[in-house]
Formats: structure tokens, sequence, C-alpha cells
């Protein structure tokens, strides 16, 4: 098992080694796509090849090379029993998942992170190219998607730099904030009377999105090992992708407008803040609650500077009280009461 912060390392590495590999991906197909015209495999021919079909000609190698590896080299993951010896069902699976969700709030709202930021982003690979289309300079899309990957990579490396000093939950706070702000920009482009006037904005604010894409991943991917038990971690995440695809269909399948669908998706990255800012609330009061020492008492957070009015109430009423980030417990206790 990693902890903590070597998981954090190698969630930054695994995602920067895949970003690198889009990178080349988007540059191989681009230059795939500028090699041969399109055009019919031979004449009379229901078949072309060349032009726009050369890169998805080239992801069916790859996909074939992956087919091969995996069969050659990988072990299927069955996963581990409780030590019974008798595997849990796959209804029991869905039932626990489901009871986790219903009793522990941070389980809940961190199903609403993960589907309200990756539905946006789902959102945005169904609209990016229309939204950069040009009549008078047709758009490289391999050579922009290597660099919306870049921009992704370099994302992942801020993740991996500021683990040790900056939690996840602050971190998603301050990317949803900026996502959400690349999504306000984008929409009034996209809903411009001339929109190629705005492509360099657009394109910007898109590359400040998929920066945003960096930091998420690794980012979410410790704060899930911290929320989300051990245990149902498989089954909750696959029920994380229920209201995931839902949103993404929906806003697919609803014929709006893309200015329109950018600010579902500012909407989408609001509903995620609120949600992670909840959770970084309640993890600090799980966190702090358990070291006052007073079983069964009351939870309140006064500021620093309230006076010793607030101490001496709380001791009569046994309430656990944080000034600044002492924790000062009820009655009986012989803790320290200064504030920080």
């Amino acid at each position: 098992k990693f902890s903590g912060g070597l998981l954090g390392y190698m969630f930054g590495l695994m995602y920067t080694v895949m970003y690198c590999v889009a990178i080349v991906s988007g540059l191989a197909g681009q230059a795939v796509a500028d090699a041969a015209q399109f055009q019919p495999i031979a004449e009379g021919s229901v078949i072309y090849i060349g032009g726009k079909c050369g890169p998805f000609d080239l992801a069916i190698a790859c996909l074939v090379v992956a087919m091969v590896l995996i069969a050659c080299f990988f072990e299927e993951n069955y996963g581990s029993s409780d030590g019974s010896g008798d595997s849990p069902s796959l209804m029991d699976n869905i039932r626990s998942g489901v009871s986790l969700l219903a009793k522990d709030h941070n389980v809940l709202l961190l199903g609403l992170v993960v589907s309200a930021f990756e539905g946006s982003m789902f959102a945005f690979v169904f609209n990016w190219t229309p939204a950069l289309k040009s009549e008078s300079i047709p758009p490289p899309h391999g050579v922009i998607f290597a660099l919306f990957m870049m921009s992704c990579m370099c994302g992942a490396n801020m993740a991996t730099l500021a683990g040790p000093h900056v939690s996840p939950v602050l971190r998603l706070s301050g990317t949803f904030c900026a996502a959400f702000l690349s999504f306000a920009v984008s929409s009034y482009a996209a809903g411009a009377e001339s929109n190629e006037d705005y492509l360099r904005t657009s394109f910007v604010s898109f590359l400040v999105f998929e920066l945003c894409v960096g930091i998420y991943f690794p980012s979410v991917g410790v704060l899930k090992s911290d929320v989300v038990p051990e245990k149902v971690r498989g089954t909750v995440y696959n029920l994380y992708r229920v209201p995931l695809n839902a949103i993404v269909v929906g806003l697919l399948l609803s014929n709006i407008t893309m200015a329109t669908c950018f600010k579902l998706n500012a909407l989408l990255l609001l509903a995620a803040l609120g949600s992670i800012l909840i959770i970084g609330r309640t993890s600090l009061v799980k966190e702090l609650l358990p070291e006052t020492g007073v079983s069964g008492a009351k939870y309140d957070i006064v500021a620093p500077g309230d006076g010793k009015d607030d101490l001496e109430m709380a001791r009569k009423e046994q309430v656990a009280v944080v000034v600044g980030r002492r924790r000062v417990a009820g009655a009986g206790s012989d803790m320290e009461t200064d504030a920080v």
C-alpha cells in the first residue's frame, strides 16, 4: 500500500507519462492526415484511405499492438476476498456502495464533484472542434490536440510539485475556479456574432481548462483514496459513472447551442466547487474533533479573538471549540485555552 504522499506522486507521474504519449499521438495523427490525400482505395470502392481517415487507421494499429501486449503479459485481477473464502456477489457490492453513499455525505459529495467536472470535460471534448472552426485558416486538429495535452501535462506536473505543500481539497478548489472562468470566457466567445474574431480567445481559454484537467486527475485520485473505503472503492467508482454519463448524454442530446453548453459547464463547475468546499470543511471537523477528548460533545468553530466568554460558555455547555487552530475541550479538561 502506498502512503498518501507517495500515492500523489505516483498519480502525478502516471498522468505525466500518459499526457506525453498523447502529445506524440496528436503530432503523429496530424502527420498521417497530411501525408496522403483522402481518396478511395480503388476506383469505385466504398473504402477510403488518407486524409482524416489516416489517424483512425493508425489508432487501429495501436489497438492491435496493445491487444497483443495485454494478452501476453497481463494477468486478470479478480480482487481480494475478505479471508472467509466467499467473495461478495455483484448485488452485495452494489448494496454496499449505495449504503455508503447514503450514510457518508463526503462520498456522495465526491460523486457530485466527479460527475460535474468530468461531465463538463466530456462535453468540452465534443465541442472544442466546432468552437475552433475557421473558414479562412483550417485548424490543424492534431497539433491543437497535442497543445491541449501539453497543457494537461503541465497541470499534472504542477499537482505533483504542489502535492507535499497543498492539500488536494485546496488544489481542486483553485482548479474549479480557474475552469469556471475559462468556460465563462469561452461561452462569451462562442456566443459572439463573428466567432472567428474570438478564435484566439477561445483557444487560450481551452488551454486554461486543459491545465485544470491536468491538475484535477492526480488531485482527485488522492482525495478518492482518502474518502472512499478500499473495500467498496471499485463499486463506488462505478456508481459515480452513472450520473456522469447522464450529464454527458443529456448535454449532447438536448440540441442546445455551443454557448449554452459552455454556460452549463460553468454551472457544473460551480456545483463541483461548492461540493469540494463542503468536503474540506467536513474533513477538517472530523480531523480535529477526536482531539478534543469530549465524548459526544457538540462542535463549534469560533474565529480568533472572540474572547474568553465563548470559552467559558463552551465549558458550561460541553461544547468542543476550535479557536484558530487550538482545540479547547469542554468541562473537565485542563487543555490550554489561549488562541493562536
